[in-house]
């Protein structure tokens, strides 16, 4: 069993964690604000510079929601420190991003160029034609874009063509041999 619910989460400086009745914690920085509802079951102290999250019994589902609640915490706490980033590539002839005020337009190899509203909050650039960067201060919203980009056209095994995020491997797979008897 996991104990991560256990470590104490260290708050930067120039960060501030406020906990509100009903277990609703604002965590204030340089990079912007987040907010959050937390079960009622757990108790979430501050002091000192440090946030722990307590459990009251052993019970299987507050052991989930312990580890849970501690890391989604930590992940506000360095969000709001430093903003969250995702690289990915695009890999293939004539495959290329672009931004363009509010929106990504993807060019993908489909009969018809893709678009992406960007949300409040997430920033995504495109320092070239085959590379896309999205940053942000929540966690879940910068992963969740990217994943949603990386899904208009996942990379393919045999030639590898499709967007990927950077440094991640695609397995390769042999191609067909031809005039083999």
């Amino acid at each position: 069993m996991s104990r991560i619910g256990n470590k104490a989460i260290t708050i930067p400086e120039g960060v501030e964690v406020v906990v509100a009745p009903g277990n609703e914690v604002t965590v204030k920085g340089p990079k912007g604000t987040l907010t959050r509802q937390f079960s009622p079951l757990l108790t979430i102290e501050v002091k000192d510079g440090v946030c722990n999250v307590v459990r009251p019994n052993d019970e299987k589902h507050v052991k989930q929601l312990h580890g849970t609640t501690r890391a989604l915490i930590h992940n506000m706490v360095e969000g709001c420190h430093q903003e969250f980033t995702r690289e990915l590539e695009v890999v293939g002839i004539g495959f290329r991003a672009a931004v363009s005020g509010k929106k990504l337009t993807l060019n993908v190899g489909y009969s018809h160029p893709v678009e992406f509203e960007i949300e409040d909050g997430l920033t995504v650039v495109c320092p070239s034609a085959t590379e896309i960067k999205i940053s942000g201060i929540d966690k879940q919203r910068v992963g969740e874009f990217a994943a949603n980009v990386r899904a208009t056209r996942k990379p393919e095994p045999y030639k590898g063509k499709g967007i990927k995020y950077k440094g991640e491997h695609i397995r390769r797979k042999e191609g067909k041999t031809a005039g083999k008897k």
